[in-house]
């Protein structure tokens, strides 16, 4: 279910979703059926310079920008007047991209690639890394992500998890008062 919403809206929530997507592929956005998406990414005006290969996860706010629009401010000017600059974005298999980033044109994520939430994505991001910033920059290995991730989670029971996530979360991180 849409968090916060009945299961009335969440309905329509979820086909406005699927007719979007719809619409995107129509256009020619190339995205594998395993895709998850976490809210709906802004694909722009050209989807068909996008392809989405298998098994990546867009989460919300992510908006894709193909053309660099700002060449309107000069291209009144005669030396200026045809250039254009776009660029097709590719999102390799195994991907995660998340929250409110947004990637610029001509823009390639390497397969097993995670961009961190709120990334700026000016340029190519090497298979098996991890980048974030504004401008993203490659912050670490997937490998040695996984590991500190790894390392870093707490103990819980699994089952309880499954029954009642809020419960054992609350468990593992109290109210500060």
């Amino acid at each position: 279910m849409i968090a916060g919403l009945g299961p009335f809206a969440a309905f329509f929530g979820r086909l406005i979703m699927k007719f979007l997507l719809w619409r995107a592929k129509r256009q020619g956005l190339q995205i594998a059926d395993d895709c998850n998406l976490v809210g709906f990414p802004v694909f722009g005006s050209e989807p068909y310079l996008i392809s989405i290969g298998k098994h990546v996860q867009i989460t919300g706010k992510v908006t894709f920008l193909t053309h660099d629009g700002a060449t309107w401010g000069f291209r009144d000017l005669p030396e200026f007047k045809d250039v254009i600059k776009y660029g097709r974005i590719t999102v390799h298999d195994n991907c995660f991209i998340g929250i409110g980033s947004t990637i610029l044109p001509g823009v390639e994520i390497g397969p097993n690639s995670v961009v961190a939430a709120g990334s700026v994505v000016t340029k190519t991001v090497p298979p098996n890394s991890v980048a974030a910033g504004s401008p993203a920059r490659v912050i670490s290995t997937l490998e040695d992500y996984a590991a500190k991730c790894a390392a870093e989670s707490p103990v819980y029971d699994k089952e309880a998890m499954k029954r009642d996530m809020k419960s054992e979360l609350l468990k593992l991180f109290p109210y500060p008062w």
